[in-house]
């Protein structure tokens, strides 16, 4: 086992806002320098690096559009560097704002989009991180409720993008267990973010939500960055191939 005193080195997708920016400040405070990703707003994730060096902690970020193949291939690029020589922790946390919309109703380029954020650049990402990887290095992939517990109605697009993740997840599990290395998904529930409010601007639809879970309030991005870094820690070192819902009981 590597003492915790040596450098681990982190990479967070969608590391700007949200439960991103929440994994990526409790990651650094954990002792991991970090390297984020974050898509287009740039004054929100000089936010993140700036408060991460102020607890006295590191992280990089770098800008990659998931949706865009070549964009996905210059992040996996930028592995090894010199902020990023290897990896402990990889968190394929991106996601991207989608229209609640039926199945008949939901475009086919915002279907392509979701798979491609939340399946096909994880997939590329680990792919390319497979050699990279230290023996003890956690793979975390944050899904969603809404696959399997909790399906609703207008966003077939995002949680068929996310059962993917899902599925990746198992079949990495097996496969990178022999080398040391755990791989597990994170189902957050419904938690206070940009997306949340964005998806149920109405105050009161979100109290109704809220309601209905059994601790009676919304997640908070800490609480699923808590979950994370368990998983990233010493104390994971016997979970893997695990979906764990963090949804205050749904």
């Amino acid at each position: 086992m590597r003492s915790v005193a040596e450098p681990r080195y982190a990479l967070v997708t969608g590391g700007s806002r949200g439960i991103g920016a929440a994994i990526v400040k409790r990651l650094a405070a954990e002792g991991f320098c970090v390297t984020f990703s974050y898509v287009s707003d740039e004054k929100a994730a000089i936010q993140v690096e700036t408060d991460v060096r102020a607890a006295g902690g590191i992280a990089y970020r770098i800008r990659a559009d998931l949706t865009d193949l070549d964009s996905v291939e210059q992040l996996a690029d930028t592995i090894p560097n010199p902020a990023l020589p290897h990896l402990d922790v990889v968190v394929n946390n991106a996601a991207i704002p989608t229209p609640v919309a039926m199945i008949e109703d939901t475009a086919l380029e915002t279907w392509s989009d979701n798979l491609m954020v939340a399946a096909t650049a994880p997939f590329l990402i680990i792919k390319r991180a497979i050699p990279h990887l230290r023996p003890g290095a956690a793979i975390i992939n944050i899904s969603t409720i809404n696959v399997g517990t909790q399906p609703v109605a207008g966003v077939a697009a995002y949680a068929a993008g996310k059962g993917a993740l899902e599925q990746l997840s198992a079949i990495a599990a097996v496969e990178l267990g022999p080398r040391d290395i755990t791989v597990n998904t994170v189902r957050p529930g419904a938690t206070d973010t940009d997306m949340q409010r964005a998806a149920n601007p109405d105050p009161a639809v979100r109290a109704q939500i809220a309601e209905a879970t059994p601790m009676r309030r919304l997640g908070q991005p800490n609480d699923i960055a808590d979950v994370v870094a368990f998983l990233a820690g010493p104390q994971g070192r016997w979970v893997t191939g695990q979906t764990i819902s963090v949804s205050g009981g749904l």
